[in-house]
């Protein structure tokens, strides 16, 4: 069978929710991730077809700028409806993280419709307007549900029948390896301590203001800040001399910039584009064995802040008494312990596992075919 993902986020952006889940479905089943169009000024219609990883294509539709609304749709309708045809796609899923891609697959015919609901994009900057007309389509149409978090789960439960929350997990033994490695990358290493770190999108829900009070308060400390910075202005970004903007890394590098942290960092604001997310990096950071100091995202204080687990600060003040309380701890042996316990059964393969069982039962009482069973050859 396969799985067809449609995607805001682009592969080869940041290595997440969405990468992670669906490289765990092409061990078994083939997978084709449609991302959304690039507009260029010159040229033809045309999708452009790469091979991530084994089973695994990612699909680009690219239009001319000169396109209208209703071209574009148009336009990726027969894209899509060729690459089908091409590769021969049956029995296939379709799995969506954004409902605007509705508008370019109602005139196909999945065996299953997935909504894997990672964030309320609705309240995100530059959201399209009828984002939220789109989404009760989708609820409407689809099969089963996923959220990305229990707080994301619980605005939703109303909407669908079969929903499930499944916050984001962890590859414990890639990041676990931050524990270990002892040779820091080359743009770190010269920093003194201690360095107080944050990997990620670099966008509207970042609270600059926090990073500048505190880095002006403490000049003494580093902050090592890695990500892309998008929908924001980067002349926004404070400017200090103990502030280092490293850009983006590589997934495989973040266990040793990690390694080199004191502590690491949500520093998320209050608002509406944070009200139902569940950072990833939480749980990242403590498999890193980093203490973690993040403002009071509803899924970072339930569960990690009322098991004590990391710190939670929404100012400057807050988070200086509380990264001066972690930097002044001699023996973490205990915090550590219990991280490892709580993180136990935490990982991307038990996530898939458990969301493979509802797939096959959804499928079973639509009496349609198990999704998986042995890996088949895979060709494009």
């Amino acid at each position: 069978m396969y799985l067809i993902c449609f995607c805001h986020l682009r592969w080869n952006f940041v290595y997440q929710r969405p990468q992670h889940l669906m490289s765990r479905f092409s061990q078994y089943n083939r997978v084709f991730f449609i991302e959304e169009p690039f507009f260029e000024s010159t040229g033809e219609s045309f999708m452009e077809i790469q091979k991530a990883q084994d089973n695994i294509w990612v699909v680009t539709p690219h239009l001319p700028e000169s396109y209208t609304p209703d071209k574009i749709i148009f336009r990726q309708r027969a894209l899509l409806s060729s690459l089908y045809k091409k590769h021969e796609i049956k029995n296939y899923i379709h799995w969506f993280y954004t409902p605007m891609a509705l508008n370019i697959t109602d005139h196909l015919k999945p065996e299953m419709i997935i909504y894997d609901c990672m964030d309320e994009l609705s309240n995100f900057k530059f959201a399209p307007a009828e984002l939220k007309q789109k989404e009760r389509e989708l609820f409407r149409n689809a099969d089963l549900v996923f959220t990305g978090g229990h707080s994301l789960y619980e605005a939703k439960k109303k909407d669908h029948d079969n929903i499930f929350p499944f916050p984001s997990s962890i590859d414990k033994k890639h990041f676990s390896q931050a524990r270990t490695l002892t040779k820091e990358p080359a743009d770190q290493v010269s920093l003194s301590h201690p360095i107080f770190g944050f990997y990620g999108v670099i966008d509207e829900r970042f609270d600059v203001d926090l990073l500048r009070e505190v880095a002006t308060r403490k000049p003494g400390w580093n902050f090592v800040i890695i990500g892309p910075v998008i929908k924001i202005d980067p002349a926004v970004l404070p400017r200090r001399k103990n502030i280092h903007y490293l850009g983006t890394r590589k997934y495989e590098q973040l266990p040793a910039y990690l390694s080199g942290w004191d502590v690491a960092m949500i520093p998320f604001l209050l608002n509406d584009s944070t009200k139902y997310i569940s950072p990833t990096k939480t749980p990242e950071y403590l498999a890193a064995g980093v203490p973690v100091i993040s403002s009071s995202i509803a899924d970072v204080v339930n569960p990690y802040g009322v098991n004590n687990l990391v710190h939670i600060a929404d100012n400057a003040s807050q988070f200086i008494k509380a990264a001066e309380k972690e930097l002044a701890a001699t023996n973490k042996k205990d915090w550590m312990a219990r991280v490892d316990l709580f993180l136990n059964d935490n990982s991307w393969d038990q996530t898939w596992g458990r969301m493979l069982h509802q797939i096959n039962l959804t499928l079973k009482n639509k009496k349609r075919l198990s999704f998986t069973s042995k890996k088949e050859g895979a060709y494009v």
